[in-house]
């Protein structure tokens, strides 16, 4: 790639994302406001007020015009583009006339699918059975991905936050390699992220909702695959990148498929969801979910630098102290059915 256009995506293209929600902002919290679909508080919610929702819009717009900017010379970002805008349209659909779970999950795999299947230097599959087993592994974690966000959408300035760290380590990832057309991407969903924190953060004038939260699920789990496939990081990097989301997402809803609850109905029970119920503020715990995203990420950024046994015994010391965490809090603040 030509240095000065090296230079101009990895500079421009982030400030471009972040400028862009930054204006669209505004227009979500005034008159445009009027026809977003609005969170009232119930019994599994964590706010107290009426919240407008569906303000991942302002991310989503940041993040295609960087898009945009880089698809000339990075054209895996237009698949990218393509997948998050068909699951903005879907959640769109879904804040406004609730569509079936089934069909949300149909349309998830569909886009994960057709990603794998078919966007350039990504569709690279063994040949025979090994072939066969990996493709839906692979659309299913992809599928996983895309659900993360959303589950995990549930208090002020976390996925805002989180997604400012998680994407930072991509971006962080690909330039270690010089691939500048994925990490200014990267780079730019960040800061279209810290753009949208300015009114996510506690107090929450508006929450991400769906359209936001889905969206960028798929684009966390699609860069990770775009390195995998690559050879810039192993399996690991990106879900360790994200741990702290992957650990309470699936530990949560794999328990509650243990006891025979429905997933797809809003509960209580995430371990953000229980600290906030024990008293901490939400301030309190986006600033301890931040501390763990960070940490998460610095050990995946560090373990790739490593080899063999050094790289192991980070990897297990990381694992010991999150486990450890998480276990405090169940022993603390258990998870009851019904929540």
């Amino acid at each position: 790639m030509n240095p000065v256009l090296a230079q101009w995506l990895a500079v421009v293209s982030p400030l471009l994302a972040f400028g862009v929600a930054l204006l669209v902002l505004p227009w979500l919290l005034g008159p445009g406001r009027r026809w977003m679909p609005v969170d009232h508080p119930n019994e599994r919610s964590l706010h107290h007020t009426p919240t407008p929702r569906s303000g991942g819009i302002a991310i989503l717009a940041g993040t295609l015009a960087a898009a945009l900017a880089v698809m000339p010379a990075w054209p895996l970002a237009a698949w990218l583009a393509s997948g998050a805008v068909a699951l903005a349209a879907v959640s769109l659909v879904d804040d406004f006339r609730g569509l079936p779970a089934l069909v949300r999950l149909a349309a998830h795999l569909l886009v994960a699918t057709v990603f794998l299947l078919f966007a350039p230097d990504v569709a690279h599959w063994p040949a025979g059975w090994l072939g066969i087993l990996a493709v839906p592994v692979a659309v299913l974690a992809l599928g996983w991905a895309i659900n993360l966000y959303n589950f995990m959408d549930g208090a002020d300035g976390l996925s805002g936050g989180m997604a400012a760290i998680g994407f930072s380590a991509l971006a962080a990832g690909f330039l270690r390699v010089g691939d500048t057309g994925g990490a200014a991407l990267s780079a730019a969903i960040a800061l279209a992220a810290v753009a949208f924190l300015r009114v996510n953060f506690h107090p929450a004038r508006i929450f991400m909702g769906d359209v936001g939260a889905i969206p960028l699920g798929f684009l966390a789990g699609a860069l990770g695959a775009i390195g995998i496939t690559a050879g810039y990081w192993p399996v690991w990097f990106p879900a360790l990148a994200f741990a702290p989301f992957c650990l309470d997402a699936s530990i949560t809803l794999g328990r509650r498929l243990l006891r025979g609850e429905k997933i797809w109905r809003a509960h209580r029970q995430h371990y953000f969801q229980r600290l906030v119920r024990s008293g901490w503020t939400h301030r309190r715990v986006a600033l301890a979910e931040y501390a763990a995203m960070a940490f998460s990420a610095a050990v995946a950024l560090t373990a790739l630098e490593l080899d063999g046994l050094a790289q192991g015994l980070l990897l297990a010391l990381w694992l010991a102290i999150t486990l450890a965490a998480m276990a405090w809090i169940d022993r603390r603040l258990p998870a009851r059915r019904g929540e």
